[in-house]
């Protein structure tokens, strides 16, 4: 049985994928220190912080082209 017998017909799980978890996670930490460089008046690290969280989507969207996308061939819920 498939490990998404609780979804929708056609749901593809929305992300549980390691490309998704990656990007998620790049983008929230670079979210985190970037809130916290500018509470702490580091203009360069936010910038910086900014420019990692757009590279998280760039992680993810590469892990993805690789197979480790929902349904991918490396991915826990190929298909």
């Amino acid at each position: 049985m498939s490990q998404n017998h609780n979804l929708p017909a056609g749901d593809p799980g929305h992300g549980d994928s390691v490309a998704s978890w990656a990007a998620v996670t790049i983008i929230m930490v670079a979210s985190a220190a970037g809130t916290l460089f500018f509470w702490l008046d580091q203009p360069v690290l936010v910038i910086l912080s900014a420019v990692v969280a757009v590279a998280g989507v760039g992680v993810g969207f590469v892990l993805k082209r690789q197979g480790y996308g929902v349904g991918g061939s490396k991915s826990k819920n190929s298909h």
